[in-house]
């Protein structure tokens, strides 16, 4: 079973600076278990490609499915089987690394206990365990990144949607959170992810850019060829 689906999607913007087509006609899937890499540069409709896959905003026309329902009268599946990690922490900087985690768990009705438990086995499982009781914006750019996606871990999707994981974060460090994600793929946990570098897409099951509103490249799994994982920085 296809685990999301976008489906004929196109998305307009109206501005008093500017207006067109985003995305225009895009159709995507996405199976369990797969990494699936987007490039695209600057203002090509990457976070927004990503928005609509997490049902945070509503396609102008076509739709967007999880688990074959149609996000749009879904919006709870944001926390409950969706995983989305922006770029960077925002507002909650100077929140221990730790009690962020637990905010959306809490919000969920866990029991603190539980949060906190599974708080400390998402960091450990992105190698950031020491970073628990420190702020986010005390870490560095690589730790700030696995730190935000164990935030989206916490919540144990079976889909992750990252905004450019690895933006900002040293050459050196890049290929250990790429593994990392390749790791989740494995464990069965499908990722869609945007880069603005075409770097970045080694690894992926398949590689697909977006360019003037159009997505290219082999958007449905069969068709895909798998892009070998490049060799970890020494």
């Amino acid at each position: 079973m296809t685990l999301l689906s976008l489906e004929n999607v196109s998305r307009r913007y109206r501005s008093a600076a500017r207006e067109g087509n985003v995305l225009h006609d895009v159709s995507l899937e996405l199976d369990r278990g797969e990494l699936v890499s987007v490039w695209g540069v600057k203002r090509s409709g990457r976070s927004t490609l990503l928005r609509l896959a997490a049902g945070i905003e509503t396609p102008d026309t076509g739709v967007v499915r999880f688990r074959e329902s149609d996000l749009a009268g879904n919006a709870g599946a944001l926390g409950r089987g969706i995983g989305y990690c922006k770029r960077t922490p925002g507002e909650t900087e100077a929140r221990e690394v730790l009690d962020e985690l637990m905010v959306a768990q809490l919000a969920r009705g866990i029991p603190q206990r539980f949060a906190r438990t599974r708080a400390f086995e998402a960091l450990e499982r992105v190698g950031s365990a020491r970073c628990g009781a420190e702020t986010i914006r005390e870490l560095d750019s690589a730790e700030t990144a696995r730190v935000m996606l164990a935030r989206a871990l916490v919540l144990e999707p079976s889909l992750l949607l990252l905004d450019e994981p690895t933006a900002g974060v040293d050459l050196l460090e890049r290929d250990g959170i790429l593994s990392l994600l390749r790791s989740l793929t494995d464990e069965g946990i499908a990722v869609l992810m945007s880069t603005g570098e075409a770097t970045e897409l080694a690894g992926a099951d398949r590689a697909l850019s977006l360019t003037g509103g159009t997505l290219r490249g082999s958007v449905a799994p069969e068709l895909a060829a798998v892009v070998p994982l490049r060799r970890a920085s020494a």
